[in-house]
């Protein structure tokens, strides 16, 4: 591994140079990758592992809309489609990637074809970290990784397929076999990362769980909300408002920001706005540091996992969420988001 600086602080990572694909063919030349799941990771992950050239099959319950995805994108029913249990069995290395839900539920099902030698695989640390609430614990006789790209597995495939990589953590929780790290790092090269950065179980679901809830997609929803609704309420149009709130952010900032960070960004903004932000920013900051010491006390504790397994394991938790995302759908702000997407110019 590389020792890189960050920020001042140095981290070890695998870079692609040194852990060429070349490699990770080699080192998983005599593996059956099975991928069990097909919604959010399983596809992207799958895919590119199938199109970088690993033996790979996809297990998933038949006859759902996940099955039939999966037969779209040109997995074979009976060749490398298959049922979960028959795709765990074929398989040396286990890719978990259904759903924190579904990975309790299906846990027994799958606890018997964990044979000595597999390799248990994770994209989240949420099973395992809390696994006096999920009930998933392993047996001694496996190794039990973690890749865990940062970002949806959409972007994860859409990088790939654009000859990029989306950056991504490796964790080892258990080495049974001595080869638990090679494994690992041949996984996350193989799903196309650019680079891997050790973490361990908890520590990333402690901060996947608070940088979902926050930055990424909680609080950004939330400062959506209140800007917008302020700028409404002061009399500007919703294409004014919307504009000023969401797209000038998404389209021209953001961009931006991940080309050369922010004091770049700043440094390309008229000298009204670098004055304003560079004055307004602390006081963000000290408002909402309270909202995030609080998240991740709650996250710590367990109490946003525990309140997770309890919504999701609901019978009608799928009805509550579709409400709940159709509220988001219908509201103006994202109404009007639809039409100013419409109005740009590669959409006319």
């Amino acid at each position: 591994m590389a020792m890189l600086n960050f920020g001042g602080t140095e981290e070890k990572v695998v870079l692609r140079e040194e852990f060429p694909l070349e490699k990770a063919l080699e080192t998983l030349k005599d593996e059956t990758i099975a991928v069990l799941g097909y919604g959010v990771q399983g596809p992207g992950q799958s895919l590119n592992l199938r199109d970088n050239g690993f033996n790979v099959i996809v297990g998933q319950r038949k006859g759902g809309a996940s099955w039939d995805k999966a037969v779209a994108d040109g997995w074979v029913p009976g060749e490398t489609l298959f049922p979960i249990e028959e795709a765990a069995d074929r398989g040396t290395i286990i890719q978990y990637l259904l759903s924190d839900a579904a990975q309790i539920e299906v846990w027994p099902t799958l606890k018997p074809y964990l044979t000595a030698g597999k390799a248990l695989y994770f994209s989240h640390g949420f099973g395992i970290t809390f696994d006096k609430r999920t009930g998933i614990v392993a047996p001694d006789d496996i190794d039990v990784i973690l890749v865990a790209p940062k970002g949806s597995g959409t972007s994860l495939r859409r990088m790939f397929l654009q000859g990029r990589g989306l950056n991504s953590s490796f964790a080892i929780k258990q080495d049974a076999t001595g080869r638990a790290y090679e494994r690992v790092i041949a996984l996350g090269i193989g799903v196309g990362s650019g680079y891997l950065f050790e973490t361990d179980f908890q520590r990333e679901v402690y901060s996947d769980l608070t940088g979902e809830r926050g930055t990424l997609m909680g609080a950004i929803q939330g400062i959506f909300e209140a800007q917008y609704g302020v700028l409404r309420e002061n009399g500007h149009t919703p294409s004014e408002a919307f504009n000023e709130t969401v797209e000038e952010l998404t389209q021209s900032l953001m961009p931006l920001v991940a080309e050369n960070g922010m004091d770049w960004m700043y440094a390309n903004c008229s000298t009204t706005a670098q004055r304003g932000a560079l004055d307004w920013k602390d006081k963000f900051r000290d408002a909402t540091r309270p909202v995030f010491e609080d998240l991740y006390r709650s996250v710590a504790t367990g109490e946003e996992a525990q309140r997770s397994i309890d919504s999701n394991s609901q019978s009608d938790y799928r009805v509550k969420l579709e409400a709940e995302l159709k509220e988001l759908h219908d509201s103006e702000m994202w109404q009007a988001g639809r039409t100013v997407r419409g109005l740009r110019p590669e959409n006319n």
